[in-house]
């Protein structure tokens, strides 16, 4: 993984550290989080966590960061759970752009991203799951945009969304374990979320590297990892 990337991904977790702390010691979190976490979603059982995953589902869909998704639901569930949960509401928001972009959005999504989705189309067709499972794996990219582009293109759902489920799996756990520890043991927790991302981030990049057989997804990421595409 080179610095840059490398660099762009501690930025992210500092945020979210920094975001933590906030939500615990200021107003700004006991107004807006905790009136949220705590009140509609943390001790509330099944209501709570459905919705949780509609709205963090929904928020996904539109361009979340899915990594928010997953601190926020290790800050409101704990890591076990928060993971599962955020894992899923992940997914749903896969679900729904990419199917908006398949049903609905054809003309628009192919119009604003034409590139992109001949690339994803070309990347993903021979091996739709093992290529998907490679570029989610990537700490990089539009979570959003690949969605909406695979759902032009001529890709498998069941393929992409279930290699996504899978990808997203490496970074769920990493920023579920920051958000699950900013109450309990942050340091150890913040610790070893950075090392887990550091270690998935490199075997994302490795795997793409050796698997991708000269093709590539995305030019701005090819520029990224210091590839020629």
């Amino acid at each position: 993984m080179t610095p840059k990337v490398l660099l762009r991904g501690l930025i992210l977790i500092a945020s979210l550290v920094a975001l933590g702390y906030v939500l615990k010691i200021s107003g700004l979190g006991s107004s807006i989080d905790k009136e949220w976490i705590d009140a509609d979603i943390r001790g509330r059982g099944l209501s709570g966590e459905l919705l949780f995953l509609g709205i963090c589902g929904l928020f996904a869909a539109i361009g979340m960061p899915r990594q928010m998704i997953s601190f926020l639901g290790g800050y409101a569930f704990g890591f076990t759970e928060g993971v599962a949960l955020a894992l899923l509401a992940t997914v749903i928001g896969c679900v729904v752009s990419f199917s908006y972009a398949r049903l609905l959005g054809r003309d628009f999504v192919a119009t604003r991203f034409p590139g992109r989705v001949r690339r994803i189309d070309n990347f993903l067709a021979e091996n739709p799951f093992s290529m998907t499972l490679l570029i989610r794996l990537l700490p990089l990219g539009s979570n959003l945009v690949t969605c909406l582009a695979a759902g032009v293109s001529g890709v498998s759902a069941l393929a992409f969304i279930s290699g996504s489920a899978v990808g997203y799996l490496p970074q769920t756990i990493v920023f579920t374990l920051i958000g699950s520890g900013i109450e309990v043991d942050p340091e150890m927790r913040i610790g070893l979320s950075v090392v887990l991302f550091v270690v998935s981030g490199m075997l994302g990049v490795y795997l793409y590297r050796k698997h991708r057989h000269g093709k590539s997804f995305d030019e701005k990421i090819e520029r990224e990892l210091g590839e020629d595409g």
